[in-house]
C-alpha cells in the first residue's frame, strides 16, 4: 500500500495469499489483472483511484474470498467485471459512486455472504431480481445513501430469506409503506439516524408492521443526531412486529415517565439501552419476559431495584449516576456485569444479594469501596469474577472465596488490598487464571498463600512492591504456564524458587532491581521455558556473579531483548550490555596477590615468559638450523579437523595430483610418530615448508590449535624472509565471530586472500590463482609446467 504503483508489480510472488495495493493510483484494472496470483483470498484496492473494471478483471481468482473496493471513483464497471470470482464471500464497495442497485453485475456471486455498499448515492431501495441468486447472503449495508422511501414492490426478493441482517442507516427515510416488510423474516436491522422527528419515526416504524427480526437496532449515533425531541409513542408500531433482541441507543431527549413505553416489548428476550438519558426504570411492566438487559451509560439516578424473575443476563455499566447497589430480586440470574459505575457495595457477596444461586459470571470492576462480609455463599457456581481497580475491604481477613470451588477466573488487581492472610485463596481449587497486580503483600514477602491452586495456569503479581520470595511458594502450582512478576523490587532471585513450575512458558521480571540469581542452581529454571523477561534490571556484572552472567550469554535465545540487558554495577561497565562480559576480565584479587611472596611472584613471571615464548624460540632455532638448506615441502596446511574432508577430496587432490604437482605436509600424513605435536607442527611443518596455507573457516576460529599454529606461523613468517601465508577462505563468516580473533580479522582486510566458491567458474579462477601463489620462490623447473597447464586450461576453455 502508498508505493505510487501505477500497474501490478510483477515481483508478487505468485503464492500471495493476502494482498493490500490500497492507496495505490492504478486508475483501471484490464481484464485478467490478477491471473498471475492463482491462491489469492483477500484483496484490498481501497482508494486506487480506479475509474474503469474491465471484464474478467479477476478471473483466475478461484479462491478468493474477500474483495474492497472502497474510496474508489468508478465510472465504468463492465458487466463482466465480476467474473470468475466462485468463492467470493465479502464484497466491499463503500464510496465508489454507485447510485442504482439495477446494474451492479453480482447476481451470479451465488457464494456472497456480506454485500457492504454504504456511503454511495442510491436514491432506491428496489432491489433487483438477481438479488434472489444471492441465497447464501447474510449481510447487507445500505447505510449512509439516500433512500427516501420504501415500498411493498422493493423487498418481495427477500421474501425467502431467514439469516439476512440489513443495515439503513444515515438514509433520509421519510416513509416506509406498511406492507413492504410483511411477512419478511430478518436476522438484524438497523436504523440510526434516520430520522428528522419523532413523527417521522413512529410513521416509519409503523411501516415494519409483520416483519419477524432477531434484532432490531433504533437510535441515532453519537456524532449523527437529527431528533430534537424523542416522545414515547414513536414506538408505538413496535406491537406490530416479532422482535428477539431490541436495542436502542443515543437518544438525548428521554422522557423522564416511561410508564407505557416498553409496552410493546414485553414479550422481547434482550433488551439493550445504550446512551439514553434514561434517570430511572421506574414504571416498568410486571410481566416482562426479558431474559437479557443492558444499561449502558444511561445517567440512571440510582441503582435499579428490580424484580425480573426471567432475567439471566443484566448488564449495568457506566452508569455514574448510581453511587450505591441496592439488593434485587433477579432469581434465574446467571451473567451479571456492574462496572464502571463507582458503585460501592457495604456487603459483599452473597446469594442474598440478588436473591439468585445460578450465578456465574459477576464484574464489579472499576466501583468504589466494596466491603467483603460474606464468602459468597449460595454463589457456589460462580466461574468469573472480577473486582479490578475498586477498592477491596477486609479481603485478606478472612476466606472471602472458600465456597467458590467452581471459579475459574479471578482478578482483583488494583483493590488496594495487602496480602497478610495466607487462606486468602483457600477453596479455589478450580481456579485457573489470578490477576492480583497493583497490590501489596506484608513485609513485601511473596509467602505460601497458593496452596489450594493446583489448576492454575496464569498468575499476574506485577506491581505488588514485592521483595523477596519465600521457599515454596510455587510448590502446589505444577499447572503454572504464564508468571508476571514484573515492575517489583526484587533485587536477588533463587532460580530454584522455580523448580517446582513444570508446565511454566513465560517468565516476566522485567522492571525489578535484579542484580544477579542467587547460587549455582540456575539450571533449575523449568525445561518447559520458552521465554524469559529481564529486561530493564540493575545488573551487577562483577566478578562474583560470572557463573549468572556466562549463563544470560548461553541462554540468550531464552531471553526478550537479550541486546537490551545492561549492567549498573561496577561503574566501569555501567550502561554496558551484559553480553560484552568477559570472563578474561575476571583476575585474581588483589588481597591474594599481596599476601603473595615476591619470589614466588617473579618466578612465575619467568616461568611464564618462558613458556609463552617456548615455542617462539624453538622456530627462531630451526630458523638458523634449516635457513640455507633446500625446502621439503611447497606448502604446510593448517586446517580444522572439521574440514577434513575439502583438504584430502579438493586441496590435496588439486595440487599433488594437478600439474604442476605441488607438495603439501600434512599432519595425518606426513608428521613423525612419537614426537610432541607442537614439535612436529615447527620441525615437520614450518623449518621445511615454503608456504603456509591457512584454510579459516568456523570450526578453524573455533579451534585452539588452529589459532596456536595460525600464531606460530605468524613468527615463522616475521623471521624468514622468504616465507610467506596463503590465506583460503573456505566459506563466508560472520563478522561478529571473526572479531574474536583480532589479529586474524586485521589480516583479513589487510591482505588478499581466496575465497573458494563451488561452481566451474569459481573453481577454475581459484585453482589458477592458488598455483600461481604456490609458484612464487618454486625451482624454475616447476614454471615451465605451470605455463603448460595454463594453455591446457585455455585449450579448454
Amino acid at each position: 500500500m502508498e508505493r505510487n504503483l501505477y500497474k501490478i508489480p510483477s515481483s508478487i510472488p505468485s503464492s500471495v495469499k493476502h494482498l493490500d495495493l490500497s492507496f495505490n493510483p492504478l486508475r483501471f484494472l484490464a481484464s485478467q489483472s490478477f491471473s498471475p496470483f492463482p491462491e489469492l483470498q483477500v484483496l484490498d484496492l481501497s482508494r486506487c483511484e480506479i475509474q474503469r473494471i474491465e471484464d474478467d478483471a479477476y478471473w483466475g481468482l478461484d479462491y478468493l474470498s474477500t474483495l474492497i473496493l472502497t474510496g474508489n471513483p468508478i465510472q465504468n464497471l463492465a458487466p463482466g467485471a465480476f467474473s470468475g470470482l466462485l468463492s467470493l464471500q465479502k464484497l466491499v464497495t463503500v464510496e465508489i459512486n454507485l447510485s442504482s442497485l439495477e446494474n451492479f453485475p453480482i447476481g451470479h456471486l451465488r457464494t456472497l455472504k456480506e454485500l457492504n455498499m454504504a456511503h454511495n448515492l442510491i436514491n432506491s431501495f428496489k432491489l433487483p431480481e438477481y438479488f434472489s441468486n444471492l441465497t447464501n447472503l447474510e449481510y447487507l449495508d445500505l447505510s449512509n445513501n439516500n433512500i427516501q422511501n420504501i415500498y411493498c414492490k422493493d423487498l418481495h426478493v427477500l421474501h425467502d430469506t431467514f439469516n439476512l441482517s440489513l443495515d439503513l442507516s444515515l438514509n433520509p427515510i421519510n416513509f416506509i409503506q406498511p406492507c413492504a416488510f410483511n411477512r419478511m423474516r430478518l436476522r438484524e436491522l438497523t436504523l440510526r439516524s434516520n430520522f428528522d422527528n419523532t413523527d417521522v419515526m413512529k410513521t416509519c416504524i409503523q411501516g415494519l408492521a409483520g416483519l419477524e427480526v432477531h434484532k432490531l437496532v433504533l437510535g441515532e449515533f453519537k456524532n449523527e443526531r437529527y431528533m430534537k425531541e424523542f416522545d414515547k409513542s414513536a414506538l408505538e408500531g413496535l406491537c406490530s412486529i416479532n422482535i428477539t433482541e431490541f436495542r436502542l441507543a443515543f437518544l438525548d431527549d428521554f422522557p423522564k415517565d416511561i410508564s407505557g413505553f416498553f409496552d410493546c416489548l414485553v414479550n422481547v428476550s434482550a433488551v439493550s439501552l445504550v446512551n439514553l438519558n434514561l434517570h430511572s426504570l421506574e414504571g416498568l411492566p410486571k410481566d416482562l419476559k426479558w431474559q437479557s438487559l443492558e444499561l449502558i451509560k444511561c445517567k440512571i439516578n440510582q441503582f435499579p431495584k428490580l424484580v425480573l424473575p426471567s432475567l439471566k443476563r443484566y448488564v449495568f455499566t457506566a452508569n455514574r449516576g448510581a453511587d450505591s447497589f441496592v439488593k434485587v430480586e433477579l432469581e434465574n440470574l446467571e451473567f451479571l456485569d456492574l462496572s464502571s459505575n463507582g458503585m460501592s457495595f457495604k456487603s459483599c457477596c452473597d446469594q442474598d444479594d440478588w436473591k439468585t444461586t445460578s450465578l456465574k459470571y459477576l464484574d464489579l470492576s472499576f466501583n468504589d469501596a466494596i466491603t467483603m462480609g460474606s464468602n459468597f455463599l449460595g454463589l457456589e457456581l460462580l466461574e468469573y469474577l472480577d473486582f479490578q481497580h475498586s477498592t477491596l475491604k477486609q479481603a485478606s481477613q478472612f476466606s472471602v472465596f472458600l465456597s467458590l470451588s467452581k471459579l475459574l477466573y479471578l482478578d482483583i488487581s488494583y483493590t488496594h488490598t495487602e496480602v497478610a492472610f495466607h487462606g486468602i485463596f483457600s477453596g479455589l481449587v478450580s481456579l485457573q487464571v489470578l490477576k492480583m497486580a497493583g497490590n501489596s503483600f506484608k513485609d513485601n514477602t511473596l509467602s505460601s498463600i497458593f496452596t489450594d491452586l493446583t489448576n492454575l495456569t496464569f498468575l499476574d503479581l506485577s506491581k505488588c512492591q514485592l521483595e523477596h520470595v519465600s521457599q515454596g511458594v510455587f510448590s502446589s502450582l505444577s499447572s503454572l504456564q504464564f508468571l508476571n512478576m514484573s515492575y517489583n523490587n526484587f533485587i536477588l532471585l533463587d532460580a530454584l524458587s522455580f523448580q517446582p513450575l513444570h508446565l511454566l512458558q513465560v517468565l516476566d521480571c522485567s522492571f525489578n532491581k535484579i542484580e544477579s540469581f542467587e547460587g549455582q542452581e540456575l539450571q533449575h529454571f523449568p525445561s518447559s521455558l520458552t521465554t524469559l523477561n529481564l529486561t530493564r534490571n540493575a545488573f551487577d556484572c562483577s566478578c562474583k556473579h560470572q557463573s549468572f552472567l556466562q549463563w544470560i550469554k548461553d541462554q540468550r535465545q531464552l531471553l526478550v531483548g537479550a541486546e537490551q540487558l545492561q549492567c549498573m554495577m561496577p561503574l566501569d561497565m555501567k550502561n554496558m550490555s551484559v553480553l560484552s562480559f568477559r570472563n578474561s576480565t575476571c583476575q585474581i584479587t588483589k588481597i591474594v596477590i599481596a599476601v603473595t611472596v615476591v619470589s614466588v611472584v617473579v618466578v612465575s613471571v619467568i616461568a611464564c615468559l618462558v613458556y609463552k615464548f617456548y615455542f617462539h624460540l624453538m622456530l627462531l632455532a630451526g630458523c638458523k638450523k634449516y635457513g640455507r638448506g633446500e625446502s621439503t615441502y611447497d606448502a604446510f596446511v593448517i586446517y580444522s579437523s572439521q574440514d577434513d574432508d575439502w583438504v584430502r577430496n579438493e586441496l590435496v587432490k588439486n595440487l599433488e595430483e594437478g600439474v604442476p604437482s605441488f607438495r603439501l605436509c600434512l599432519h595425518y600424513r606426513d608428521f613423525i610418530p612419537g614426537v610432541a605435536i607442537a614439535a612436529n607442527i615447527i620441525q615437520e611443518g614450518f623449518h621445511k615448508s615454503r608456504k603456509v596455507i591457512v584454510v579459516v573457516s568456523q570450526h578453524f576460529i573455533q579451534s585452539r590449535w588452529c589459532i596456536f599454529e595460525y600464531e606460530i606461523a605468524q613468527t615463522w613468517q616475521f623471521l624468514s624472509s622468504h616465507a610467506g601465508i596463503i590465506f583460503i577462505v573456505l566459506q563466508k563468516l560472520e563478522k561478529s565471530l571473526l572479531r574474536q580473533q583480532v589479529e586474524l580479522y586485521r589480516l583479513l582486510n589487510r591482505n588478499t586472500y581466496l575465497e573458494w566458491e563451488d561452481n566451474v567458474l569459481g573453481r577454475h579462477i581459484f585453482w589458477r590463482r592458488l598455483r600461481k601463489a604456490l609458484m612464487d620462490g618454486k625451482s624454475p623447473e616447476g614454471t615451465g609446467d605451470l605455463e603448460n597447464s595454463h594453455e591446457e586450461m585455455t585449450s579448454l576453455t
